[in-house]
Formats: structure tokens, sequence, C-alpha cells
């Protein structure tokens, strides 16, 4: 299993001003490999690094990093083929795929810039990294991290690292190879339900998250709503540091409810279900209010971390239909529109049975998990 451990970097003056004229100097030889890409039609890395190589090299690039240049640009245009095929940037001739379409891709001067073990090395014990740079290799720098972290990285540290520089601070992201664990039997299955009024509610009655959170997630709304009527210069930068304030704090708190939710499972010996919500936005019809909250929480980002922090543990972990969860009786099996008269009540009109309705949809959700995992398990019988 691939797993990315992001370090914090110390450089001194000098050691910083080298890496800025690095991170500097690799974008702009992305943006000239990207014109050249877009120009030629060359997207395949092998073919794009053959036709830029020579033109990087003249930039002051070695023979290393002007090839992870070339690869990092062919990297960029192979996901924008793949938003495009997946309809993620509209349907063919609508506007925002007509302008991703129409120009090269462009790079920002600070973006990341990806270093393999020739021109990065860690000296682990003294928690120093030594960096290829356009001054010259610069050594010694120090890096933090937590005692965790650290134990990862000298046990499973493989591959590239991207160096990375954000609101004036130095990272390093580190990939690790770190070996699959063996899935254990699971004793049933944990149902987690994902929704606005609560983030996820598990078949154990546990729901994490709801009015506090909500309480801030409505601030946020305002604050950028307030800031794009404005529309200047310095509300557009304010907006931009909100976002990344935002996206840090929907992490942090994605992080502790998958934590959770999996520790959950595994003291308890059970298996995690979740719902395959793959293209909810465009299936689910929704009031505006309602929309808002929904696409601006990051689920897909939560089912990520979920699935990840299963696998390093070794809980058995499955996707499930989630069609009718939500209007199902997870007593009697009776479906009914009428079962779930408003947003947390579910009362069955059938047999009577009656439960917060997120609950009722996680109990839906784990007895389909069980199903599928046991239809999954049962020998061949050809």
């Amino acid at each position: 299993m691939k797993l990315v451990v992001q370090v914090r970097l110390f450089p001194d003056a000098g050691q910083e001003a080298a890496s800025q004229d690095t991170l500097t100097l690799g974008n702009d030889a992305a943006n000239l490999a990207s014109a050249e890409a877009y120009r030629a039609r060359v997207f395949a890395k092998r073919a794009l690094q053959r036709l830029t190589y020579r033109r990087l090299k003249d930039m002051g690039l070695s023979a290393q990093p002007a090839i992870h240049v070339a690869r990092k640009v062919a990297g960029a245009y192979a996901t924008l083929k793949a938003n495009i095929r997946a309809g993620n940037l509209g349907k063919p001739g609508s506007k925002r795929r007509r302008k991703a379409e129409a120009k090269p891709i462009v790079f920002r001067r600070d973006a990341a810039q990806p270093f393999d073990d020739r021109c990065l090395s860690w000296q682990m014990r003294s928690r120093t990294v030594s960096i290829w740079a356009t001054a010259g290799r610069q050594a010694g720098i120090r890096f933090g991290c937590s005692d965790a972290q650290y134990a990862v990285l000298s046990a499973h540290r493989r591959g590239e690292s991207d160096l990375v520089h954000r609101d004036g601070k130095w990272f390093l992201n580190a990939t690790c190879d770190i070996p699959d664990v063996e899935v254990k039997e699971p004793d049933g299955f944990l149902g987690v339900d994902l929704g606005i009024a609560n983030i996820a509610t598990t078949s154990a009655g546990t729901r994490h998250c709801g009015k506090g959170l909500n309480r801030v997630r409505h601030r946020n709304q305002r604050l950028r709503a307030k800031l794009q009527r404005i529309g200047t210069k310095s509300a557009k930068r304010l907006l931009k540091a909100r976002r990344r304030k935002e996206a840090r704090f929907a992490a942090d708190i994605n992080h502790r409810i998958a934590k959770q939710i999996v520790t959950e499972a595994e003291r308890t010996g059970r298996g995690i279900a979740l719902e395959n919500l793959g293209g909810i936005r465009d299936r689910v019809r929704l009031r505006r209010p309602q929309r808002v909250t929904l696409h601006s929480w990051a689920f897909h980002q939560l089912r990520q971390f979920i699935a990840y922090k299963a696998a390093r543990t070794g809980v058995a972990f499955v996707y499930v239909d989630p069609a009718y969860t939500s209007q199902g009786c997870s007593a009697c099996g009776h479906l009914a529109k009428a079962n779930r008269p408003n947003q947390s009540t579910f009362r069955c009109t059938s047999c009577g049975f009656a439960e917060h309705a997120d609950v009722n949809a996680a109990r839906n959700i784990a007895a389909r998990g069980a199903a599928d995992w046991a239809a999954v398990s049962l020998p061949n019988a050809a």
C-alpha cells in the first residue's frame, strides 16, 4: 500500500533561497515543456522527455531533475485527460471544458517538484536531508516529524519525494510502500451512513459531528459569499487563504472520524461497510441550501481515509449499493417512502419499528455489507 508521509523542513536562509530558486526554475521548465507538449500534441512520458530534454538541460537543470520535469508535465496532462473522460470538467462544448482544452497547462512558480534518490537523500539518524538545487547540493537541511512518521519513514520510504512550499513553510511529501496487512475475517459489519445533518453515523448508534460542525460550515459559507460579492483583489486573496484553512479543517475532521470508525470496527472484530456514492452530485436532487451543504464537504476524502486506515489495520472493507437504505426498515425489511416522515425520524409503517433515520440507514448498510462479503467469500462451486 502506498502512503504519503509529510515532514516539515527547517532550512536556513541560504538553503531556503536555493530551494526557492530550484522550485522557480523547475516550474519555469515545466511551463516550457507543457507548451511544447501542447504544440506538438505529445503527452506520453518518454516521448515528451525526448522532445524537451535538451531544452530543459539548457535552462540549467541537471539530468534527473530534467527527466522529472518532463514526467511531471506528462502526469498533469494524463490527469487532465482522465478528468475530461470522467466528465469532471463538464460535457463536450461546455465553457469550463473548452477553457481547459484551449491552452497548455500552466504550473505555479512554487508548485511541488519531485525528486528521486539520486537528487535527494535522507539521513534518518541526524534527521536531515540533502537535496539537489540549482546553486549546488544543499546538505544538512533539518526536518521534523512525529515519532510515528519517523518510524514509517525509516522502515518503508521508497521512491520519490515532493518538495512543497506552502504558506511560507517548506515540506517534503515522501512516498512510503507499506506491506499489505492480511484482512481478518469479520464478525459482522459496521455500517456507516454519510449525510448532511451528521457527517457519519454508524450502525452501532454513534453519530459523528452535527450541529457544532454545521455551524462552522455555515459561517464559512456566509464569509465566502460576502467576499465573493466584494470581488476586490484583497477579497480574492482572503478567499484563497480561507479555502486553504477550510481544507485543513475538513481534513482534520475527516481524519478524526475515520480513526474513530476504524478503531471501533477493529475493537469489535467487525468489518466496515460504506455506501458507494460515486456520481452522487449528478444523481441527488436537493434544494439549493442542501446542495451547497452537500457539495461543500469532502465526503470522497472521508471515504478514502476510512479505506486506507482499514487496510493498514487489516479490517475488512466493502462498498455497498446505497439505493433505498434510508427508506427500508432494518427490522422487517419493509420499504416505503412514508417510513421516513422527516430528516431524523424513521418509523416503519408495517411493523412499527422506530429509530433515528441515520442509524436505521447505517444498519441497512451493515446488512448489505455482510451479504456482499459472504457472496464474495463463497467458494467457487464450479
